[in-house]
């Protein structure tokens, strides 16, 4: 079984835990917001979902990790053998649109990651009512896909998407295994 590590980071109170609770179909933590310390790590199988005919599915790790930045020290840590990045945020905060940056070049650029291997997720929170969906990002942030996340009004929509991201995971996964076997065998 193909394994995938994704990290899903972001500013504090974005909505990391809720999401990845969603994805995994965890019910760990569901209730009164609760803030991760470190990392937390959601283990989760696709079955027939490898993409190709070498396996039988994928596991996700979904990292969870904290938005503290007082858990600085342990990114490194964290990153080591990650295929990839969601970085999460509340659109309706200023400060977490340029705290997005910083993530981003924590966690994708100094790895360094292709951008195909980060997610941007715009996260509405229950209730929120602003109008987020014309987001105007800064450069290299307006390069990477994003995608609005509201699990009141269309959960299926956010899982679908999630699962396009993490195909694209095992696709480059799988690509990166086929060229390592050919350096080997020639």
């Amino acid at each position: 079984m193909l394994k995938a590590k994704v990290l899903l980071v972001g500013p504090r109170e974005s909505g990391k835990s809720v999401l990845a609770n969603f994805v995994s179909e965890s019910i760990e933590g569901i209730g009164s917001y609760s803030p991760t310390q470190g990392v937390r790590i959601l283990e989760y199988e696709k079955p027939n979902f490898n993409g190709n005919s070498k396996g039988a599915g994928c596991r996700f790790e979904l990292w969870d990790c904290s938005g503290d930045q007082k858990f600085e020290t342990c990114w490194p840590a964290l990153m080591k053998d990650s295929h990839g990045v969601i970085i999460i945020f509340n659109p309706e905060l200023p400060s977490h649109l340029k705290e997005i940056e910083m993530w981003y070049s924590c966690f994708v650029q100094q790895q360094p990651l292709l951008d195909s291997q980060c997610l941007l997720v715009a996260h509405h929170k229950p209730g929120s009512v602003g109008d987020t969906e014309n987001l105007s990002l800064a450069y290299p942030l307006n390069k990477l896909k994003l995608i609005h996340s509201n699990l009141e009004e269309d959960p299926e929509d956010v899982r679908m998407e999630f699962m396009k991201y993490f195909r694209s995971i095992i696709t480059l996964i799988n690509e990166s295994r086929e060229r390592e076997e050919m350096s080997i065998i020639s």
